[in-house]
């Protein structure tokens, strides 16, 4: 990895204005992918930002569906709950209540974590999907056009949690990962796999962000109590969507309401 992580961070003023940036962010960098390559392969996060998000995509009245380019879309999860499909929790349904079911992609086009299975049988088929997907061989790492991240109050982001085993795996591209904290299991794409996409991106509001978000950005290496700090992309390039409530502790941004760090390893 580089090292020195260029982030690039925008503050929007609320929940809606945060959910509207990231759309267009999002098809921005869609449009840039299917230009250069044809297609599309997104990973998204679960969690109420990202939902409302999703909505103002597949909204038919919005500009952000027109520009879109469904049919080159190949959509993955960065993460998921031992859930079934159908459960409250499961990032899968959330995902397909605000976006697939007010949309017309193949089935093709979705590659869902199977949570309803053991965690790492759910593991295993994820991976081989994915492997199959990108035609990959031997130890290559798929390269995600797009990632979306979001990050938890606890320093987390994807499943990979503080002190859990995840954190430590480089030779899988998905972990079956035990969360003590929560008393549960998830099965998450590993951090290497995150690094090695085109673009990464965190979605991040609210208050209840703002501490751990200085301390991912701002303060020293801790990746067992701060696994945010894991994600250092392979282009040196990361970028922040924030609400003001989760950036206060950042830095001002300029006049433009953008800003810039840069961590050095």
């Amino acid at each position: 990895m580089p090292p020195v992580l260029k982030i690039s961070y925008v503050v929007e003023s609320d929940h809606a204005s945060l959910a509207w940036r990231g759309a267009e962010h999002m098809v921005e960098l869609a449009e840039e992918a299917f230009a250069a390559r044809g297609r599309v392969r997104i990973a998204i996060s679960g969690g109420s930002t990202p939902k409302t998000m999703f909505a103002l995509l597949a909204d038919p009245d919005h500009p952000f569906r027109q520009r879109m380019p469904w049919d080159a879309l190949e959509l993955f999860w960065v993460d998921e709950r031992m859930v079934p499909p159908d459960h409250p929790d499961s990032n899968y349904r959330m995902t397909r209540e605000a976006l697939l079911d007010k949309l017309y992609l193949k089935p093709e086009q979705i590659h869902r974590i199977q949570g309803e299975l053991d965690p790492q049988k759910a593991a295993d088929e994820y991976e081989f999907e994915i492997r199959a997907s990108f035609r990959l061989e031997g130890a290559e790492s798929p390269r995600f056009d797009i990632i979306a991240l979001g990050m938890g109050d606890d320093g987390h982001t994807a499943s990979l949690f503080p002190h859990t085993e995840a954190i430590h795996d480089m030779s899988r591209l998905v972990a079956a990962n035990h969360v003590p904290q929560k008393d549960t299991w998830r099965v998450t794409l590993t951090w290497p796999v995150i690094n090695q996409a085109r673009e990464v991106f965190f979605l991040i509001g609210g208050a209840d962000k703002a501490q751990v978000l200085s301390e991912v950005f701002l303060g020293p290496g801790d990746v067992e109590r701060l696994p945010s700090q894991l994600i250092w992309p392979a282009s040196g390039i990361l970028t922040l969507i924030l609400d003001q409530a989760a950036a206060e502790h950042l830095p001002p941004v300029d006049a433009d309401g953008t800003g810039l760090l840069e961590r050095t390893r």
